[in-house]
Protein backbone atom coordinates (compact mmCIF):
# COMPACT_ATOMS: atom_id res chain seq x y z
CA UNK A 1 0.00 0.00 0.00
CA UNK A 2 2.52 2.41 1.10
CA UNK A 3 4.53 1.65 -2.02
CA UNK A 4 1.88 3.00 -4.35
CA UNK A 5 1.25 5.84 -2.46
CA UNK A 6 5.25 6.83 -2.26
CA UNK A 7 5.01 6.12 -6.18
CA UNK A 8 2.02 8.72 -7.29
CA UNK A 9 3.95 11.24 -5.52
CA UNK A 10 5.76 13.31 -8.38
CA UNK A 11 9.44 13.89 -8.03
CA UNK A 12 9.56 11.88 -4.90
CA UNK A 13 12.70 10.08 -6.15
CA UNK A 14 14.72 13.03 -5.74
CA UNK A 15 14.59 12.84 -1.60
CA UNK A 16 16.64 9.85 -1.63
CA UNK A 17 19.33 11.08 -3.25
CA UNK A 18 19.28 14.39 -1.52
CA UNK A 19 19.77 12.67 1.68
CA UNK A 20 22.84 10.30 0.61
CA UNK A 21 24.36 13.54 -0.89
CA UNK A 22 23.91 15.05 2.70
CA UNK A 23 25.37 12.18 4.86
CA UNK A 24 28.11 11.78 2.03
CA UNK A 25 29.08 15.55 2.29
CA UNK A 26 28.95 15.45 6.41
CA UNK A 27 31.39 12.47 6.60
CA UNK A 28 33.46 13.87 3.65
CA UNK A 29 33.39 17.05 6.04
CA UNK A 30 34.10 14.84 8.94
CA UNK A 31 37.41 13.13 8.00
CA UNK A 32 38.51 16.22 6.32
CA UNK A 33 38.50 17.83 9.89
CA UNK A 34 40.08 15.03 11.28
CA UNK A 35 43.19 14.95 8.71
CA UNK A 36 43.65 18.76 9.25
CA UNK A 37 43.33 19.31 12.76
CA UNK A 38 46.36 20.26 15.31
CA UNK A 39 46.91 17.25 17.67
CA UNK A 40 48.35 19.30 20.24
CA UNK A 41 45.00 20.53 20.25
CA UNK A 42 43.07 16.85 20.23
CA UNK A 43 45.60 16.27 23.45
CA UNK A 44 44.57 19.24 25.50
CA UNK A 45 40.71 18.72 24.95
CA UNK A 46 41.46 15.44 25.86
CA UNK A 47 43.34 15.94 29.12
CA UNK A 48 40.76 18.27 29.89
CA UNK A 49 38.35 16.00 32.25
CA UNK A 50 41.37 14.85 33.88
CA UNK A 51 42.69 17.90 35.07
CA UNK A 52 42.21 19.98 38.33
CA UNK A 53 41.34 23.48 37.94
CA UNK A 54 44.91 24.19 36.15
CA UNK A 55 44.88 26.01 33.16
CA UNK A 56 46.42 24.84 30.12
CA UNK A 57 48.23 28.10 29.37
CA UNK A 58 49.46 30.96 31.67
CA UNK A 59 46.59 33.71 31.66
CA UNK A 60 47.40 36.27 29.54
CA UNK A 61 46.68 40.37 31.95
CA UNK A 62 44.48 41.94 30.94
CA UNK A 63 45.03 45.01 28.87
CA UNK A 64 44.70 48.24 30.49
CA UNK A 65 42.69 51.16 29.14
Amino acid sequence: MYKEVLQSITGIAIYPLISFVIFFLFFVALLGYVLVVNRQHVHAMSMLPLLEDEPLTPAKPEPSC
